[in-house]
């Protein structure tokens, strides 16, 4: 009877602690009733999968540098800045979307179904690309680099070929109007030069023409002398009483003084000719001059225009030597260590899964333990 009774007390009491929620301490109850069944599995896995890292195939990270092509070009200000071809980012994206394991497999023959992964970044605050491979044949591995490389300067100086192109054109360009602005100049020079010949040529013949004209006057008052004198004499014939004499003397002084001023007449229309004549030599000398001085402007522009082409011409040749091709910044370089397999990494990957794993289920037998029990 009492033993009944303690069975029934002892179902009770199990009855309540079923009942109620587990604790902390069930927990490490449970733990420590089941610790053989976590700690030798998961010992095992730990030595397993440390004899299986021993002998899986070391693996040497291959890594090298590149630096795109750069060039200069010309801002919305102005202004001249150096530039990448292409994006670093863009490169090292298109490296490991695969885009040139093909041509790279095709290249030295490598199956592309066994081509190792490549890694590409743009290093930080740079405009580098950082590339690697992880191989067990180091020397295939900078075959790999080496060939991306081959691959990636053909691609990025392509579009510098094409500056350099343009640039070349430009300057061929440059060249020719130099060229047309220096046979402009040539001309006008010669046009000056025949301007001055004209000056010189209407100067000398306005000298003539002033000493014609002095020649000219000094006649005229010779026949204006010689016209005064005869009138003087005329007048004295008038005081001679002799009629015949008087009469016939009269007529001829009338008759040689209307030759002289018909000769004065003649005389005086030279001089105005010669005056007219230096009054245009004279308007086309200050039209020369001031074809002179338009010459002189327009020679003074070309000239400023052919140093502004000059400018510009070394400006270009200054942005043409100033572009950088693809470069290896750093040549393939293995590393030092291996990069795998990952003995330590993967002993403490397998011990903590292990347990987590082997936790779950002592935790589970448990419950099913507790399940037949009630």
């Amino acid at each position: 009877m009492n033993n009944r009774k303690q069975v029934l007390n002892d179902s009770s009491k199990e009855v309540k602690m079923n009942e109620r929620e587990p604790g902390f301490s069930d927990f490490l109850l449970v733990l420590w009733k089941r610790k053989w069944l976590i700690a030798l599995p998961t010992f095992g896995l730990v030595i397993l999968v440390g004899i299986i890292s021993s002998f899986l195939p070391r693996k040497y990270e291959v890594d090298a540098i590149i630096q795109p092509s750069k060039m200069f070009v010309q801002t919305e200000q102005g202004q001249f800045e150096e530039v990448v071809v292409i994006d670093p980012k863009q490169a090292a994206g298109q490296i490991n979307q695969e885009s040139y394991n093909r041509l790279i497999a095709a290249q030295l023959n490598i199956d592309v179904r066994k081509f190792p992964r490549l890694r590409a970044e743009n290093l930080r605050d740079t405009k580098l690309i950082r590339v690697a491979v992880a191989v067990k044949d180091v020397e295939r591995g900078k075959a790999i680099l080496n060939a991306l490389f081959d691959i990636l300067k053909k691609d990025f100086n392509k579009k510098i070929e094409v500056e350099i192109k343009g640039l070349d054109s430009q300057i061929t360009a440059s060249q020719n109007e130099i060229k047309k602005r220096e046979l402009d100049i040539q001309s006008k020079e010669i046009e000056q030069a025949k301007k001055r010949q004209e000056i010189t040529a209407a100067a000398n013949k306005i000298k003539i023409s002033e000493e014609w004209a002095k020649s000219i006057i000094e006649e005229m008052r010779a026949v204006k002398k010689r016209v005064e004198e005869i009138e003087a004499q005329q007048r004295e014939m008038l005081k001679v009483s002799v009629e015949g004499i008087n009469a016939v003397s009269l007529l001829l002084y009338s008759s040689e003084i209307q030759q002289n001023l018909r000769y004065y007449n003649t005389l005086d229309e030279k001089l105005s000719d010669e005056r007219v004549k230096q009054e245009t030599l004279k308007l086309l000398i200050k039209s020369s001059e001031e074809d002179i001085r338009l010459l002189s402007t327009d020679i003074g522009r070309l000239k400023k225009e052919i140093e502004n082409l000059e400018n510009f011409i070394r400006l270009l040749n200054e942005r043409k030597a100033r572009i950088d091709f693809a470069e290896l910044v750093k040549e393939p370089t293995p590393s030092i260590n291996p990069v795998s397999p990952k003995r330590l990494y993967n002993v403490a990957v397998a011990g903590i899964l292990g347990l987590l794993l082997l936790t779950v289920v002592a935790f589970f037998l448990e419950f099913l333990e507790k399940q037949k029990s009630a």
